[in-house]
């Protein structure tokens, strides 16, 4: 199909979705729940076909990992979009109203964008959540995956749009269509130059993508950011504490934008942390260190059995200055050394992406302080960096997480795919 056939339906579709009621996109949305796990072994197949043509290109273990779908995640991707369906739908709400002197009743009141379109790489779980929040939200989405991901996204849209059609006149099968990618990615100038056509658009990977979508787009952007994460443990950190959490935060799952990237130590506890973080990494994560850090991890390290490690005698290397403010992606962490709180605060302002961020400390005083001074969407204290998540944040789902300022910030749910519009009544009044 076409793209501008594409866009046309998806305009028809996002008119008609507009005046559906809650309970009509909940029922559309139950089916489509039913549609994926009754088609979960074509889907698993389609993503195996995937994951052995991405390991064939070259494709690391991390970026392996956010493509790889099996029975238990899609069982997640269901249970999530239950969430969806049991959240309040925010088309109608009125989000205020009063009535001017005149007597005018004025009621600012949330609708949807209309048709929206997102641009992601890998992460075919987010062709379900995408499209479950654009129709809970009522809005039509175009969903631009990568080819890493094609024949997954293939067999998720078509067990999507049988849910629709066996839902019946709850279903607007047209509300949600597939771009597939073009070697020149000539489609994606094409949405991206599609004015009056797409009213929004979300970028969703990596640093790259987001730099091509939010300079090119002559439509409206909403940015996700990359995730250029910190972990700043300070002088009276919980050292135990700590290491678990910078294991957590780098380890669960390192390919995800809300992995940490860099551990700030201040110099008072860098001596017991910084054993204490190889102790408890043990050979897992490269270390990229400052020349302080460095000293202090090299006798812990060299103890270690480097035959047992993917990094062998390279688990710790020297950083430099191209390692600090850099997403990674993989099992690879910098780590600097720092004389104080307000060096580490400047040095996360400077060099993150305003992300997530992550503090640990006894001192609550000082915290508060972090979390204000920290321009990052979200500020955590002693927790990982790994919850900023529209699940974990109870969204059920999400699009992206938001590093801009404007219209959303974190997480994205189903709010941050509608708009608000002025509805005034009056009684035949004239200025």
């Amino acid at each position: 199909m076409k793209l501008d056939e594409s866009l046309s339906n998806l305009r028809t579709a996002a008119q008609k979705l507009a005046l559906m009621n809650s309970r009509q996109k909940n029922s559309a949305l139950k089916a489509v729940a039913s549609s994926i796990l009754k088609n979960k072994e074509k889907i698993l197949a389609a993503n195996q076909a995937d994951l052995e043509s991405s390991r064939a290109s070259g494709m690391s273990e991390a970026l392996l990992e956010r493509l790889m779908l099996d029975s238990k995640r899609i069982d997640g991707i269901v249970d999530s979009m239950q969430v969806v369906i049991d959240q309040a739908d925010p088309v109608g709400e009125v989000t205020s109203g009063w009535t001017t002197p005149g007597g005018l009743s004025i009621r600012q009141t949330r609708v949807p964008l209309g048709v929206v379109a997102i641009i992601y790489e890998s992460r075919p779980n987010v062709t379900v959540d995408a499209f479950c929040l654009a129709y809970k939200s009522g809005n039509a989405i175009l969903l631009r995956g990568s080819k890493s991901a094609l024949n997954s996204n293939r067999a998720i849209v078509a067990a999507i749009k049988e849910g629709l059609a066996e839902a019946g006149q709850d279903g607007m099968v047209g509300a949600v269509e597939l771009a597939e990618p073009m070697a020149d990615h000539s489609d994606v100038n094409e949405i991206l130059s599609a004015r009056g056509k797409i009213d929004c658009v979300l970028p969703r990977g990596g640093a790259k993508l987001i730099k091509n979508v939010v300079e090119n787009a002559k439509i409206p952007v909403i940015e996700t950011g990359a995730g250029v994460c910190h972990l700043y443990v300070h002088s009276d950190a919980d050292v135990e504490m700590a290491a678990k959490i910078a294991e957590n935060a780098k380890i669960q799952r390192p390919g995800a934008c809300n992995a940490i990237e860099c551990i700030l130590v201040h110099e008072k506890i860098a001596g017991k942390f910084l054993p204490a973080l190889a102790k408890i990494l043990s050979g897992r994560v490269q270390l990229r260190a400052d020349e302080k850090s460095y000293s202090i991890l090299e006798n812990e390290i060299k103890n270690q059995d480097a035959a047992s490690s993917r990094w062998g005698k390279e688990v710790l290397v020297h950083a430099n200055d191209a390692d600090f403010g850099f997403e990674f992606l993989d099992l690879v962490c910098s780590v600097k050394i720092v004389s104080s709180f307000d060096e580490a605060v400047e040095y996360i302002n400077t060099h993150s992406t305003k992300h997530s961020e992550s503090i640990c400390t006894n001192d609550r005083k000082l915290a508060r302080e972090f979390q204000a001074r920290i321009d990052s969407a979200c500020v955590y204290v002693n927790a990982s960096t790994r919850f900023t998540d529209g699940g974990e944040f109870g969204f059920g789902a999400e699009l992206g997480i938001s590093t801009q300022k404007l219209h959303a910030r974190g997480p994205m749910g189903i709010k941050a795919l509608t708009t608000t519009k002025f509805l005034i009544d009056g009684e035949g009044q004239i200025r």
